[in-house]
């Protein structure tokens, strides 16, 4: 058994250790209003561009729209991958790196060519040791993502994808979707091409109607014109015309597509790393109750050994 001095110690380390779990639970619990603002302020947005979509495309024809169509063979895949740039985050990172090894894995046994894209460092060491080099990396920007990420990736997939020869066919986005403050759910989601369920997955599950709210906060009508008794959807006038208003939306959406992902992931990142450094906290009170109790124990073990030792010592004065 250690020492007095041994088991002091210790405690001192653990607690030491404690306070640091305890503080980067704090800061993680301030971050993740933050983050989580952010991305739900961004979702009446992502929904609807995806609704603009599909709403516009009815009015066009699928041939006029290079971005809308379905390649018939799937040569080419892109697959970005969302990670963070710092771990103590739980299971944060490991997850969504098996998925997306599991994918890319998937991808190549059915002959396919497989491009990544890594946002986060640890997303991009994982990719780099396993000889996998990213065409984009992004890294120092996890907790706190930009709209240029976004723009630069997405017009790279606007372009690649309506190439004539190899395009880009698939466009996978992976990344931990914050469901709530302590629970994070992995998303594969397909960016292109373009589909009516791309963003249920994300809806699921949801405390409010964040669209809903939104739509009457500011006093937009959802089943028609009080005033008028007008129709929100009916006839619509494209200007110029229903093809370029389609292109740009797409540019948009596949541009919000990302982006959306990475403040998801912010919020989720921000989450995953309070509950990891909440556990630890409640590890290191475990551990300094238990090494208290066995410090207190050995203490009054050696207390009961020095008294018997002044017993025995006064006896034999005695005799």
């Amino acid at each position: 058994m250690a020492n007095l001095h041994d088991i002091e110690r210790r405690i001192l380390s653990v607690s030491s250790t404690k306070q640091i779990t305890r503080t980067m639970e704090m800061v993680s619990a301030a971050k993740i209003r933050v983050a989580t603002s952010r991305m739900e302020n961004a979702l009446p947005w992502a929904e609807a561009i995806s609704n603009m979509v599909i709403s516009t495309a009815k009015y066009t024809s699928g041939e006029t729209q290079p971005l809308l169509q379905r390649h018939e063979q799937v040569k080419r895949v892109l697959v970005c991958v969302i990670a963070s740039d710092r771990g103590l985050a739980g299971g944060f990172n490991t997850n969504i790196l098996r998925r997306a090894e599991k994918l890319i894995k998937a991808k190549k046994a059915a002959g396919c060519e497989v491009e990544v894209a890594a946002c986060g460092k640890k997303a991009v060491g994982y990719m780099t040791y396993r000889g996998i080099d990213p065409v984009f990396k992004f890294v120092d920007t996890s907790a706190d993502p930009t709209i240029e990420q976004a723009h630069v990736l997405s017009r790279y997939i606007g372009t690649e994808y309506v190439k004539e020869e190899n395009p880009l066919d698939e466009i996978y986005i992976i990344f931990n979707h914050a469901k709530n403050a302590a629970e994070q759910t992995i998303v594969t989601q397909i960016a292109l091409p373009v589909t009516q369920e791309t963003y249920d997955d994300l809806f699921k599950g949801m405390s409010d109607d964040v669209f809903d709210q939104f739509t009457k906060e500011n006093k937009l009508p959802i089943n028609g014109d009080e005033q008028h008794d007008c129709p929100l959807y009916g006839d619509v006038d494209f200007e110029p015309n229903p093809e370029e208003v389609l292109e740009y939306l797409l540019q948009g959406y596949v541009q919000n597509a990302i982006y959306y992902a990475l403040l998801d992931s912010a919020a989720g990142e921000q989450g995953a790393r309070r509950n990891a450094m909440k556990s630890a906290t409640d590890n290191a009170n475990e551990m300094i109750s238990t090494l208290t109790r066995v410090y207190n124990r050995a203490r009054q073990g050696a207390i009961t050994t020095e008294i018997n030792e002044i017993v025995g010592g006064a006896a034999a004065l005695e005799e």
